[in-house]
Order: C-alpha cells, then structure tokens, then sequence
C-alpha cells in the first residue's frame, strides 16, 4: 500500500464518519505504525481511535455505514471511546494509551491524547501481566502445533508485533527512551535486557519476506524466542 493509497483510505474514513454521525464525532486519531514509519505493505493495520461525545447503540448504529466499508478494505475495526472514557478509564489500558500518545496524528477534531498521564505502578503492572500471560498462551499453542512446522511459523509471525509492544514498553519501565520501529526496540531490549535479538530479527526478516525458513530451523528458532521472551518476563518481573 503506497502512502497515497493509505492516505486515501483514510480521508474516505475520516469523511464517512463525519456524514455518519455528525456532531457526536469528536475526534479521529491515526496510531501504531502507520505514524512510526514502520507501516509494510500488506502486514501491517491502519489503527484509528474514534472518540464520541457519548457511546451507546445509537451511536455504534450511526457508526455501522463506516464501519462496514472499512472492515472490507481489510483494516481492523476501529476503537470507539468516549470523551468519559478517555478521560478516566485510560489508567486501566496503560500499556495502550501509552502507545498511542507515543505516536499519534489527529485526523479530526481535538488532540485528545497529548494531556494523557498514565500511573508508572498501573503500567509496570500491566506490562507484566501481558507479558506473563503472552507467554502461557504462546506454550499453549505450541502444545496443539508443534509438529506442524507451517503453523508454528505463523504463531511466532502473528505474536511479534504484540511482543515489539511489550518489549517497548518493558524499556520504558527501565527508564529508557524506546526506540518505535520492531527491529531497532529488539536490539535495544537485547542490550538493556542482556538477551539475544536474533530469534526477532529472523523473523521480522521472515515476515517481510526477506528469509525463508529451512525446516530443521524452525523448532531452535521457536525455543530461542521462548527462551528470550521468559527471561525479559523474568526482568520486568524484578523491577
């Protein structure tokens, strides 16, 4: 997707809304890669926060025409918040809204994001809380995939941008100013978090089909992702 093809798609967003549902629209917010420059053509999502003056079944029913479109073009649902929420519930999604005060563009309306403070304790929280849980589910499902060599492939394809993230964010509760693109927050983890970057390099090369996997590499590569996402885990885990 070229960036007048991502643009266009997002101005059509932007207008639909606004004929959808008028005044209650408040703001549109563009997040996640798409504004860090690590958006990849036919990988990565176009993230959108639609904040409302109010959010109930009216306002999601206004919203449908919108929304509809945009799910066929491929694109994630968008988030819908309202002002309340924004203002009071953003504590409980911290590792979220960190994210997207990190790198954000207002597509419409008022910049909602930029007065965001998130409680450090709430975010080291949460940050190991996904981190733990991540980590269960990634051993559950290799219990079901593990001999099938395809699937175990896509299950650590599928899981690395949600580790990018909490990687990202561990590096911030270390006090350190994270790096935004997948690559650069892995090798910096690997040097704050004395861990091996190469199991994520390997496969962001894979994922943006730069390298293809010979067969008798995918089970080591799978227990050195585990390994290295258990001992940062184990990091945060100690802060």
């Amino acid at each position: 997707m070229v960036n007048g093809m991502k643009d266009q798609l997002l101005n059509d967003l932007v207008r639909q809304l606004r004929d959808d549902l008028g005044d209650d629209l408040h703001s549109v917010v563009l997040y996640g890669s798409a504004v860090t420059g690590d958006f990849q053509e036919n990988v990565s999502d176009l993230n959108v926060l639609c904040v409302l003056q109010a959010v109930g079944p009216t306002q999601l029913e206004k919203a449908y025409p919108s929304v509809d479109r945009w799910l066929k073009k491929k694109q994630p649902t968008p988030v819908f918040l309202s002002l309340e929420e924004l203002r009071n519930a953003h504590d409980a999604f911290a590792i979220e809204f960190l994210d997207i005060r990190a790198a954000y563009e207002v597509l419409h309306g008022e910049d909602v994001i930029a007065a965001i403070s998130v409680d450090p304790a709430r975010h080291r929280h949460q940050v190991e809380h996904e981190l733990r849980s991540r980590l269960l589910r990634l051993r559950e499902r290799f219990l079901a995939l593990q001999k099938d060599r395809r699937q175990l492939i896509q299950l650590m394809l599928d899981s690395i941008p949600t580790f990018s993230t909490l990687f990202r964010h561990a590096l911030i509760l270390s006090g350190e100013q994270p790096a935004l693109k997948k690559r650069e927050i892995f090798r910096q983890a690997s040097a704050c978090f004395s861990i091996s970057a190469t199991p994520f390099e390997t496969l962001l090369d894979v994922r943006a089909k730069d390298r293809r996997l010979q067969d008798a590499e995918i089970r080591p590569l799978f227990d050195d992702y585990l390994e290295q996402i258990t001992r940062t885990a184990e990091y945060v885990d100690g802060l």
